[in-house]
């Protein structure tokens, strides 16, 4: 059963230009552009809309095909939430209305992780941000540089995010032991942001921060400014996106099973 919310908005960033896979929200998967399955996902969700917003017309007419709305915006932003942004500028929307973001490379994305985060930041009435997580099981992805790893306070806000693991558990770890403490307290991030329309504002005209440039981490520009994000354990774990030509078959791979198994 998805959380129940108030009025939000989805936009999907889409770009066509990618290093390691140019073109993917075009993608063909079981028949449809991977951006439509993003889209159609979103549309399951209690959004009571969804943009997709890009910078490529081969994008916007895709979308248009299959009866989504679609947004042109600039190329040369530096993130994803720059062009979220520019979204929301250009939709004129109010400081206080919140602003899902789901990245268009996310096709398999269940609609109550996008209903959760949302609920949780309308909740969480001192946050700017709302994300998720989820546990880390094994050893190998704590220390895998590609999972990035989120250490909060009790009451959910982010402490920091890294590359690096953490927390560092001094006795374990320095004995190089091959397992993970008995201690619930390391966690994933899972990339799906909630915002409220006004810090997204303000975020655009920060400089890059420091600790953000080091760990090519985007969402570390916020703390840096001081803005809390709240992070929860996402009710079900959104299987991992599209980013390169092995994920894009791995997908495909899934989706051919579940329509196998409907059929």
């Amino acid at each position: 059963m998805s959380v129940s919310t108030a009025p939000f908005t989805v936009v999907i960033p889409a770009r066509f230009s990618s290093s390691r896979l140019p073109g993917k929200p075009l993608a063909d998967i079981c028949g449809k552009p991977m951006i439509q399955h993003v889209y159609e996902r979103a549309c399951e969700s209690q959004a009571t809309r969804v943009i997709i917003a890009t910078d490529d017309e081969r994008i916007i007419k895709m979308a248009e095909s299959f009866g989504a709305e679609a947004c042109m915006t600039l190329a040369g932003h530096p993130s994803g939430t720059d062009r979220l942004q520019e979204v929301t500028r250009l939709y004129d929307m109010g400081d206080n209305e919140v602003i899902v973001n789901v990245q268009g490379d996310e096709p398999l994305i269940p609609a109550k992780v996008i209903d959760q985060v949302a609920s949780n930041l309308m909740q969480a009435e001192s946050a700017g941000a709302a994300t998720l997580s989820e546990p880390v099981r094994n050893r190998e992805d704590l220390f895998n540089p590609s999972v990035v790893k989120v250490v909060t306070d009790r009451e959910g806000f982010a402490l920091y995010f890294s590359r690096a693991p953490m927390p560092w558990a001094r006795n374990e770890f320095s004995a190089g032991g091959g397992s993970l403490p008995e201690v619930d307290i390391f966690r994933r991030h899972i990339g799906i942001y909630a915002y409220r329309v006004s810090l997204l504002n303000q975020y655009v005209q920060w400089d890059q921060s420091p600790i953000e440039s080091i760990e090519s981490l985007e969402q570390l520009r916020l703390l840096w400014n001081g803005h809390r994000i709240h992070v929860a354990d996402a009710m079900e774990t959104p299987p991992h996106g599209v980013d390169t030509e092995e994920d894009l078959n791995a997908v495909r791979a899934l989706m051919e099973s579940r329509l196998a198994d409907i059929s």
